[in-house]
């Protein structure tokens, strides 16, 4: 089984591009805190920055409702690839791939409007904003997890 569950908030706001064949896709980071042991040394980081990459109608809520500092929950899949990059090199990204997003907080903490995406429906989104630049690897058909 392949299952992930992370509760942490946005590091930055969702990137979301189109594939060649049209497809959306978000990818965006997650901060997820981590329980600091009686030993750890001052300094030392205390959460962890995850990769999250959201395709179609989940790409599209990314881009609507959330934003940077947005507390949520994501259920997913842990999943790897590799692309080649400008320089010619081969990278490795390993990333959740978002089944499920939730919000984290009530509404008076967030500016979201209360919108959650899960199994697919949310409510009508307000007007769409332009793609961001400079995320990642080049997005391809071949990401698309099915």
């Amino acid at each position: 089984m392949n299952k992930v569950i992370l509760m942490g908030r946005l590091a930055r706001d969702p990137d979301v591009r189109s594939t060649q064949s049209g497809k959306s896709v978000a990818r965006m980071t997650i901060a997820v805190d981590r329980r600091v042991s009686r030993n750890a040394q001052p300094g030392q980081p205390t959460a962890d920055f995850l990769n999250l990459v959201a395709w179609e109608r989940m790409a599209e809520f990314c881009q609507n409702y959330l934003r940077k500092g947005t507390k949520i929950l994501v259920e997913g899949r842990l999943q790897s690839r590799s692309y080649e990059a400008q320089d010619g090199s081969k990278r490795y990204v390993t990333e959740v791939s978002v089944t499920d997003i939730e919000f984290a907080e009530s509404k008076s903490h967030d500016s979201s409007g209360g919108q959650n995406f899960v199994g697919g429906q949310f409510d009508a989104p307000p007007a769409a904003q332009g793609p961001q630049q400079g995320f990642g690897g080049p997005v391809t058909d071949d990401d698309i997890p099915f």
